[in-house]
């Protein structure tokens, strides 16, 4: 089974607030592997403009810190999965976690 994962990303970083990266870790997997990894630009950060861009790239899975309630609502109309509360990791093993089951979603991290 293929999942693609986006993972939000600030100077090459983890980045805590989903609309505030400037990188997109674009996780592509197969059968819980993963196959490679891309770093893409996001598109200028205006309301909706982030969970368009994650639906037209396919993805699956969004892993954040914090993120809006608007830009949840619109992730999950396009049946993307959001995990929430991480604080720090390596998009990878991030994404590793999360295809093992280990990684959880826990309270938002956005306070708007």
């Amino acid at each position: 089974m293929k999942k693609t994962i986006a993972i939000p990303l600030i100077d090459g970083k983890f980045c805590s607030h989903f609309g505030h990266c400037n990188k997109f870790a674009i996780i592509e997997t197969k059968n819980n592997i993963v196959q490679q990894t891309q770093l893409v630009d996001p598109p200028v950060h205006k309301h909706g403009a982030f969970p368009s861009f994650m639906a037209e790239k396919g993805v699956d899975v969004v892993i954040g810190g914090g993120m809006g309630v608007k830009a949840q609502e619109l992730l999950r109309k396009n049946n993307i999965e959001i995990i929430l509360g991480v604080s720090n990791g390596d998009p990878e093993e991030l994404a590793k976690s999360y295809l093992a089951g280990a990684l959880k979603s826990y309270p938002n991290l956005c306070d708007h």
